[in-house]
């Protein structure tokens, strides 16, 4: 199992606790993993590591070399780890009781299944987590309850085994902040390696945190959208590949299926609809102007970003 701190760099340092906490409480106890790798890139005060080392006996903490980066920093963990499969997680994300046992069932099935991903979806109370549910990258959850194979994962909620990922490393050197996996995900596809979503793998991510995190990580998601689009184009060309969910069309039917799921999960997104279209509103221009901004001057976002 492997977690990183680079992902609190702007986030609230309660987020690790309680994503540890979430780990601690599987039904499948990590205890039974070989390890359980947390990579430290100096996103944590030494003090707090300590604590949580005493907090959680089973954590390893690797100290990995400052300014080392998300995908550089789960990479590390996958090299430095000796287990079978390699299970991600995030520092601020929550896990349901049953994930761990959910997401690693599917291997027992086959030798073929090499990616087994979950669903994510984002967290939050009130308008803004209703606006967050709406605007965010992570959709809701799917409802389904079978295995079936998907096109892309998110590298919070995501096992593979390691010889697949070592053969077939996650890049770190594209012009993307974050999104890479997308990337990833198609290379795998191409090499005719199914990935396969378990939709009982389900985990909670927090929303951007404060004025400043938020402003500037949609701004950094149209970035990535215009970045994945130029990349994913070569693939089109190259590998017929197409993107049902792209183009105005595709985003529209994205954004209602949201909402009747929102909805459908919870009624009380109903309530705060009125409140969090305003935000949604606001977020869904930022990532316009990150993305129009990209085209114009392709570094400037990423190069001033927080």
């Amino acid at each position: 199992m492997v977690l990183e701190t680079e992902n609190l760099a702007n986030a609230d340092l309660k987020n690790l606790s309680d994503s540890l906490a979430s780990l601690k409480n599987q039904e499948i106890p990590p205890t039974y993993a070989k390890e359980v790798l947390l990579i430290d890139s100096g996103d944590v005060p030494p003090g707090k590591l300590e604590q949580l080392r005493e907090k959680y006996p089973w954590i390893t903490v690797y100290q990995a070399p400052l300014g080392t980066d998300y995908y550089q920093a789960k990479m590390i963990g996958a090299i430095q780890a000796s287990g079978d499969i390699i299970v991600y997680c995030d520092s601020d994300c929550i896990y349901e009781k049953s994930w761990l046992r959910n997401i690693l069932a599917p291997f027992t099935l086959s030798k073929k299944i090499q990616v087994v991903a979950g669903e994510t979806k984002v967290r939050g109370r009130g308008p803004y987590g209703t606006a967050m549910a709406l605007a965010y990258i992570f959709p809701q959850y799917s409802r389904q309850n079978t295995l079936a194979e998907t096109s892309q994962y998110f590298l919070n909620n995501v096992a593979f085994r390691r010889d697949l990922l070592v053969n077939y490393p996650i890049p770190s050197d594209l012009p993307l902040y974050r999104g890479n996996c997308v990337i990833h995900a198609q290379n795998l596809r191409s090499t005719g390696c199914a990935i396969w979503k378990q939709p009982q793998a389900r985990a909670t991510h927090a929303p951007p945190n404060g004025l400043s995190h938020f402003f500037w990580r949609f701004l950094l998601i149209g970035y990535d959208y215009y970045w994945q689009e130029f990349l994913l184009s070569q693939a089109k060309v190259q590998e017929g590949y197409h993107d049902p969910n792209s183009g105005l069309k595709g985003k529209l039917n994205v954004f209602l299926d949201r909402i009747h799921k929102m909805v459908t999960d919870k009624r009380r997104h109903l309530f705060y609809l009125p409140f969090a279209i305003p935000i949604a509103a606001i977020a869904l221009t930022l990532i316009l102007v990150g993305y129009l901004m990209t085209r114009l001057q392709p570094n400037w976002v990423e190069n001033n970003s927080l």
